[in-house]
């Protein structure tokens, strides 16, 4: 039996990265997200030794329409995850998916030299990582 080769993160992850600031109302976010055709944000760092968040469609599910709570009155730092787990863009896809799955993830920023350069998701390690085997 030959061992599979899945690739790296790089070869899967989607590098249109869009950052926002943690002030920005969650309103404001949902319009850069639609305008980018994205379904999660970088939270920029407020400075060197801050930390990146990350906000997804997930938190705003869960912490602003399920709470009830109006989003042009909630900040995005409210709701965002921080800090966050990320992955290497050398780092194997089978990795990704199972750094994922134990820490019920499905999106992760991906840092190299300490830099976002793209963000990696189930969705996208199952579509570059098994679909052109499909073709």
């Amino acid at each position: 039996m030959s061992k599979r080769n899945w690739g790296k993160v790089r070869d899967c992850m989607r590098r249109e990265v869009t950052e926002v600031d943690g002030k920005l109302d969650v309103l404001s976010a949902l319009k850069v997200m639609k305008e980018v055709g994205a379904t999660s944000l970088i939270v920029k760092r407020r400075d060197e030794d801050d930390e990146y968040g990350f906000l997804t469609f997930a938190d705003i599910a869960r912490y602003v329409i399920a709470k009830d709570r109006a989003p042009e009155r909630v900040n995005v730092y409210e709701v965002m995850a921080k800090p966050v787990l990320s992955v290497r863009p050398d780092m194997e896809v089978r990795y990704c998916a199972r750094l994922f799955e134990n820490f019920g993830i499905s999106h992760a920023p991906v840092i190299e030299d300490g830099k976002v350069v793209g963000i990696v998701s189930f969705y996208l390690l199952v579509l570059h990582g098994i679909m052109p085997d499909l073709d």
